[in-house]
């Protein structure tokens, strides 16, 4: 744990815990860190032997940074459609701190290996059809043109030109954008359901049989295209699988949705082309995201994953001709890339 001078919200923290400790039979001493996140939330763990686990999770969300608001929403909407998420134990929305239930330590990033994912992935794909089958307008924010095109800029921005440290001519900006509108307008042609937006393998937990998976870090879930959250467990920036995988995994859940009634393309020819388009939307911004977790944040631990994100992207843009400037951009940035900045091409 970090001192109070170097930790300005560990006293709130520790007082607000103090005022429960005894109606949630609380070991305050305890106390330790959980997990971090992409985010300026962090999350700690607190043993309590009087709840089924014997531990819970306290979310610190400075509220200058973060609204608690979308996550008790989001949690609530989730929970009716028949998802595992952490229940609400205790919530102060002015200090922006939440006590949830503890859903274990086995993410599936923990615990895929050859052997165990293809049911993992099938429980995805369940919990995901149920997640759209209770879709409705109006309840969470539209993923709308603004939002695509704000997230796409994070790739000039803070992957080229801040990471890499290249300025763009007006020709390859040029085709950038062309890209970023087939893109943007795609994805606003898929049909429309309840998007997580990082349903991936560190925010689904493997919890049991019968609830599998556990879902955690969906406060930012918006209205938006039907093959968002799919291509983001497939195509996910911490862990890959050979691309005949993630075809039959695509395979299976398109099954189920067209079984459920969702309103999926019925030739899985169209409907792969909507998840690779729509999955390059997203390898750009997490482009972006990584980048900038490191150069404005100091989290250096996502420059890692950057290779096989570029690489998801890079191998999905080469098999669309309409894509091949934002081919052409891709490879450029990174074979002329400079170890001085300002280099322009």
């Amino acid at each position: 744990m970090t001192s109070p001078a170097s930790d300005p919200r560990l006293p709130l923290l520790q007082r607000w815990l103090t005022q429960r400790a005894d109606r949630l039979s609380l070991q305050l001493d305890s106390l330790r860190p959980a997990s971090d996140d992409a985010s300026f939330r962090r999350y700690f763990r607190i043993d309590s032997p009087a709840v089924q686990g014997g531990s819970l999770i306290v979310m610190d969300a400075p509220p200058a940074r973060e609204d608690c608001r979308p996550f008790l929403h989001v949690a609530a909407v989730l929970r009716e459609a028949g998802l595992s998420v952490p229940a609400v134990i205790d919530a102060d929305l002015d200090s922006g701190l939440l006590l949830l239930k503890d859903l274990g330590h086995d993410t599936y990033l923990s615990c895929l290996d050859i052997e165990s994912a293809n049911g993992l992935y099938q429980d995805a794909a369940a919990a995901l059809v149920k997640l759209q089958l209770a879709s409705r307008p109006g309840v969470f924010p539209d993923y709308d043109r603004a939002l695509l095109d704000r997230e796409m800029q994070l790739y000039p921005d803070w992957y080229v030109a801040r990471h890499k440290g290249v300025v763009l001519s007006d020709l390859n900006k040029e085709l950038l954008n062309q890209a970023f509108d087939l893109l943007a307008n795609a994805a606003l042609a898929q049909p429309r359901v309840y998007v997580h937006r990082d349903w991936h393998c560190r925010n689904l937990m493997k919890i049991d049989a019968e609830r599998n998976p556990g879902v955690l870090d969906f406060q930012d879930a918006v209205y938006g295209p039907i093959t968002y959250d799919l291509v983001s467990v497939l195509r996910d920036a911490y862990i890959d699988w050979p691309e005949e995988r993630q075809i039959d995994w695509a395979i299976r859940y398109w099954e189920a949705a067209r079984k459920a009634r969702l309103p999926v393309a019925d030739d899985f020819g169209s409907f792969y082309r909507d998840f690779e388009w729509m999955g390059l939307q997203r390898q750009l911004k997490v482009l972006g995201i990584f980048a900038r977790l490191q150069h404005r944040d100091g989290k250096s631990r996502y420059l890692a994953d950057l290779p096989r994100v570029l690489g998801y992207a890079l191998a999905a843009a080469r098999r669309y001709q309409a894509l091949s400037g934002l081919v052409q951009v891709l490879e450029a940035v990174e074979s002329l890339a400079p170890a001085q900045s300002g280099y322009t091409f």
